[in-house]
């Protein structure tokens, strides 16, 4: 992805060249890059690079592995904060290698005849035809060597592709999990070479290049920081450990002892290396100025990321809706009017409101949160540094399957950036969005506000571990005198009244899950609460002065297993308890068999080893508490924590079911209570007298609570024997009855109230087609005994209007049998389950006619107490 922040002629050069090397018009084409890689002199101990690798000297160089710096070599001078540009900015990492460390100069051999060895491999040419192999899959079509894939604009699915084009171009087999580990063309290069060793072979078209083991890509410096945090050009360096050479290894290759302890991606640790970084970029937080208290008055001027976000996107609206402060939103964008285009049509996409109050209120600022000083000039900075009264970071990388070396510059870096911005000029507090990923660790005792964080070094998703350095980082900002509050979110659900949800978020791919397969893993508790109740906390925190520089767990009430199972049981979807593994296996062999494209990253995740210990570690870990949070929720009044429950997820799940990602229960589900109805009368020709008989068996059913409360509709089957219409049986192909219709308003000028409206499809014996529409009314009579049994019908052929007409009652004797004492509910359900479903069903039935029955009798009181002298021109029918 272009940086925000380049020249623009820059920009138009480098995506012309791109576009060329694509075209094959212009630039070194891979086979090119190829052959620098096989014609690459051999580096020997003198470091020049021209010599031959067998050393003419008999010293114990010969038995010994001997390394050189790059120094002098062809990665002098560029470090890894030293790119083109593109994703990694300049100035921070002049003079230091190019992150290789140091390659091995091969053994001298005893054997005379082999005084000259193999070439080596150029590891800078390697990354360089790795990164010309990623440039069609980004935006920009061009990668540096040094740039993260995903940084520049790749995704998921162009991460796949690189994959296949490597091995298919290049020969080079790249385990998806180490891209998205690190996905920075130079640490793929070499993590193959470590891996591939001396048999290594890289392939394309009419050449081959045999390359020797190379050590492992070493940490990168730290980079993205203003000159306050980066007073010097060469920040400090994680030693690198010292290379071993291993028994039976082939002649010069060298292990590190890093990957001997495990340098590989392992699904049950940290990599060596990532902890590394993490040690390094937690030594930044003690580079932070010193600062004072901020004064304690609630913000005026506020600076957002993340707007464009899900959790954003509403803290902003609420930040502007209870306080009183103009908000500053960083915008990833080229410029200001590209920025305020992309926040509004965010908000839009989330249904919140992007009004011309609103923009009054907001000041949009292009930029970007990987970069020094946010992607801004020094003069904005400086403005916001002496003007801002608060600093609110939102923004994050959220993707659970890249690991941290591709995530730290958003996650981590971005927050110390934010923290050295609360800490220039006046002081200003900093309230960091942080995650309950920073306890996800599988076993752990308890998920308190103030209990220790997880061992990051069992933590093995990139995303955990991002999340928990920037918090440990900003932890330590905190003894240079920095107000740092930490709000921890877990699972945000969809908005409860707007159903708003962010369709990538893993909770609502696993609630998609188990709506759509209808079964569930054992867990212990869902961390999970509603985004506008996540974000009004936020806010709240954010305005009250006395709530800053605490920890909060914004998680709301658990789910347990059990809350689930009986939500989705009152909505009619029976679910089936699975083991983990089992559950894993079944819903990944669902998706493969009939994939889902807006399931494709639940897919990917439940494919990654890394990923799947992530969801291990959330299923299995304990329920969050938030004794301090429920505390500052009520000293402000605001809405207590409720569980996510059924009613709460109701317009979340249908707008889930819109994008494709649930499946809302329909007629071919098996029903989840049904009862009979049988109706006796007469009917005949529209007009005359109803003399014919007439009788109705039909079976009413419900798919599930959802479609009572959303819709108030009950499904139809059964039969209609009708010799007027046909000598023989009419089937039902489609019934509908809908329970006081249009909410039961008046006909016929307030005499007649709807009770029940039946609408039926029908099918004789000799295909032909018919419908009948029926209605059950309400009137101010003494008989509401037989008002609520007494069915006026219409019938007529498919394409023409009724031919018949009479009515139809539920005999007395038959109605408390069949449609109380004979409701059926569905077998798979416990009987404790049965009886709730039933005592509902009739609750909700019964509450529905009650008030069906009672607006006709409010209606003639109100007439007979209306003490007007003239009527109304309805009153004259009456």
């Amino acid at each position: 992805m272009l940086e925000v922040n380049e020249d623009a002629s820059s920009h138009a050069d480098r995506r012309a060249t791109g576009e060329a090397i694509e075209r094959g018009d212009a630039g070194p084409s891979v086979e090119a890059l190829l052959a620098r890689i096989r014609q690459a002199p051999t580096l020997t101990a003198t470091g020049t690079g021209t010599e031959p690798a067998a050393a003419a000297d008999t010293s114990e160089s010969r038995t010994r592995t001997e390394t050189v710096p790059l120094g002098a070599g062809a990665g002098a001078g560029a470090g890894a904060g030293a790119g083109d540009g593109d994703g990694i900015e300049t100035g921070t990492g002049t003079g230091v290698d190019c992150g290789v460390g140091a390659l091995p100069a091969p053994a001298a051999s005893t054997d005379s005849t082999a005084s000259t060895a193999s070439p080596a491999p150029d590891a800078d040419g390697l990354a360089a035809v790795v990164a010309a192999a990623a440039g069609p899959f980004v935006p920009g079509g061009h990668l540096s060597p040094d740039t993260d894939f995903f940084d520049a604009g790749g995704t998921s699915v162009g991460a796949v592709e690189l994959v296949a084009a490597l091995e298919d171009e290049l020969g080079m087999e790249i385990d998806l999990d180490e891209v998205f580990a690190d996905a920075r063309p130079r640490s793929l290069a070499m993590r193959w070479l470590e891996t591939a060793g001396a048999t290594a072979v890289l392939s394309a078209p009419g050449l081959q290049a045999t390359s020797t083991a190379a050590r492992i890509l070493a940490p990168a410096p730290p980079s993205g920081f203003g000159p306050a945090l980066a007073p010097d050009s060469t920040p400090a360096r994680v030693p690198d450990t010292p290379s071993i050479p291993l028994p039976g290894t082939p002649s010069g290759a060298v292990v590190s002892s890093r990957s001997i302890e495990g340098g590989t991606p392992s699904a049950t640790a940290a990599r060596p290396e990532d902890l590394d970084q993490i040690l390094a970029d937690l030594s930044l937080a003690d580079r932070l100025p010193w600062t004072g208290s901020p004064e304690p008055l609630p913000p005026r001027r506020i600076l957002l990321t993340g707007a464009t976000g899900f959790l954003g996107s509403h803290l902003l609206l609420d930040l502007l809706r209870h306080s009183d402060a103009h908000v500053y939103c960083l915008v990833r964008a080229a410029d200001e009017e590209a920025a305020t285009a992309r926040l509004g049509e965010a908000l839009k996409s989330h249904r919140l409101p992007w009004s011309s109050e609103i923009r009054r209120r907001v000041t949009v600022l292009p930029g970007d949160i990987r970069r020094p000083r946010l992607g801004l000039s020094e003069d904005v900075w400086n403005k916001l540094a002496h003007e801002l009264d608060s600093v609110v970071g939102v923004a994050a990388a959220v993707d659970f399957l890249r690991g941290y070396q591709s995530l730290r510059q958003s996650n981590v870096i971005g927050a110390l950036t934010l923290a050295e911005l609360a800490a220039t000029g006046p002081p200003k507090p900093l309230h960091h969005i942080s995650s309950i990923a920073v306890f996800n660790e599988v076993g752990i005792a308890s998920m308190g506000e103030d209990d220790p964080l997880a061992h990051v070094d069992r933590l093995v998703a990139g995303y955990d571990q991002t999340k928990w350095a920037a918090e440990v980082a900003l932890r330590r900002a905190r003894d240079h005198g920095l107000i740092v509050t930490a709000m921890r979110p877990g699972g945000i659900g969809g908005h409860t009244r707007t159903g708003a949800h962010n369709p990538q978020d893993l909770s609502s791919g696993l609630i998609a899950a188990f709506g759509r397969f209808r079964t569930v893993p054992a867990f212990r508790a869902l961390n999970a609460a509603p985004v506008d109740w996540v974000s009004r906390v936020a806010a709240a925190v954010i305005c009250e002065p006395d709530a800053w520089g605490f920890d909060y767990n914004l998680t709301g009430v658990p789910n347990t297993l059990d809350d689930v199972v009986r939500d989705m049981a009152f909505g009619g979807m029976h679910v089936r308890v699975q083991d983990w593994d089992e559950w894993r296996t079944d819903a990944l062999a669902r998706l493969e068999a009939e994939p889902i494209p807006e399931l494709g990253f639940l897919t990917r995740v439940l494919r990654s080893p890394t990923a799947l210990k992530l969801c291990e570690a959330t299923l299995k870990g304990p329920a969050a508490t938030g004794e301090r949070t429920a505390a500052l929720v009520e000293a402000l009044g605001l809405r207590p924590a409720a569980r996510y429950d059924a009613q709460a997820q109701l317009r979340t799940f249908e707008r889930l079911a819109q994008d494709g990602l649930a499946r809302v229960p329909d007629k071919d589900d098996q029903p989840y209570l049904w009862f009979s109805e049988t109706t006796e009368g007469a009917v005949g020709p529209v007009g005359a007298d109803a003399d014919t008989p007439c009788s109705m068996a039909l079976t009413l059913s419900i798919a599930s609570m959802y479609q009572l409360v959303k819709e108030r509709r009950v499904d139809v089957g059964g039969e209609l024997l009708c010799a007027a219409a046909h000598p023989e049986p009419l089937l039902v192909e489609r019934g509908d009855v809908w329970v006081r219709p249009e909410e039961g308003i008046p006909q016929r000028h307030g005499t007649r109230h709807q009770l029940l409206r039946y609408r039926l499809t029908l099918r004789d014996a000799d295909g032909g087609r018919w419908w009948l529409e029926g209605h059950k009314y309400a009137r101010a009579r003494r008989d509401v005994w037989r008002q609520t049994r007494a069915l006026s019908v219409e019938i007529g052929r498919e394409g023409e209007p009724a031919c018949l007409a009479g009515e139809l009652i539920v005999p007395a004797d038959s109605y408390v049998r069949d449609q109380i004492d004979g409701i059926k509910v569905d077998p798979r359900l416990t009987a404790q389950e049965k009886r709730a479903a039933k005592l509902t069903w009739l609750a909700w039935f019964g509450a529905e006619m009650g008030r069906g029955l009672l607006g006709p009798f409010t209606r003639a009181a109100a007439d007979l107490l209306d003490l007007r002298r003239t009527r109304t021109p309805s009153e004259r029918h009456r």
